[in-house]
């Protein structure tokens, strides 16, 4: 056809007297890969199994694994950051009366405070700083505090050491007075901690590498409370003179601290 024809049918075309050209497609590059992508996804995730080549069933798993170790991974890491974030303590701060307010009361309001009341001199004390001590380690993201009773509250009863004050939501949740709620002095890391938990002041979901896994072995928690009561065991023989005096319960008399 010459030259001057397709001129001429042109001018036909534009006065419709001849039907019009059919346009030619017109695609981009990035186009065509998005085309020539989407249509391998179909081809392997369409076709059915049976159907699939060894080459194409290889391929098809490379893409799902990576997908899933790509999402798992992304939720271990938001799982750790969340978890070392919340676990920033792990050890019993003492602290004193004028930071009672900062170290206690606001801190509860984000986390769980366990605040022990206690005197150096009297042994019930010191075999709860020493169960607390390792409560601490294991549990780091409950805040373990230590406070001499009388310089936190002046005249404090010493019948009513130790003390154990629970905080939580920027509150006192719980106030317990002697040894009689742990187990007397027989009392254990596995008592104190099972009084905690009952409280909701430490979760089993917080227990650390220093403590025992969460959703671990049962014969391998099992052994770690046997360790807790004998340890408990070995502190509190030496407490053997304890009476019962100095763990009874506060009696609402004229030295009532609330």
């Amino acid at each position: 056809m010459s030259e001057e024809d397709t001129e001429w049918n042109d001018i036909l075309r534009a006065r419709g007297i001849l039907p019009a050209k059919p346009k030619e497609l017109e695609i981009t590059e990035d186009e065509l890969a998005e085309l020539v992508e989407q249509s391998v996804k179909e081809h392997l995730e369409g076709k059915p199994l049976e159907q699939r080549t060894l080459d194409e069933l290889d391929e098809l798993e490379d893409l799902e694994d990576d997908r899933i170790l790509e999402s798992y991974r992304r939720q271990r890491l938001a799982d750790i950051k969340a978890q070392m974030s919340a676990e920033k303590f792990g050890r019993v701060y003492q602290i004193s009366k004028p930071d009672y307010t900062t170290e206690v009361t606001e801190a509860s309001k984000t986390t769980w405070v366990v605040v022990h009341l206690f005197q150096d001199y009297n042994p019930s004390c010191k075999l709860l700083n020493a169960i607390l001590d390792r409560l601490a380690e294991r549990y780091k993201a409950t805040k373990f505090c230590k406070i001499v009773a009388d310089l936190c509250i002046p005249n404090y009863p010493d019948r009513n050491v130790p003390t154990i004050l629970v905080y939580g939501e920027g509150d006192l949740k719980k106030q317990m007075i002697g040894m009689d709620y742990f187990g007397g002095a027989g009392a254990t890391v596995a008592s104190v901690e099972t009084v905690l938990k009952t409280l909701g002041a430490v979760t089993s979901n917080q227990l650390t590498s220093t403590g025992r896994a969460g959703g671990g072995d049962d014969d391998d928690d099992r052994n770690n409370r046997d360790e807790d009561d004998n340890y408990g065991r070995r502190r509190g023989s030496s407490f053997s003179r304890v009476t019962k005096s100095s763990v009874r319960r506060h009696d609402n008399d004229d030295d009532d601290w609330d």
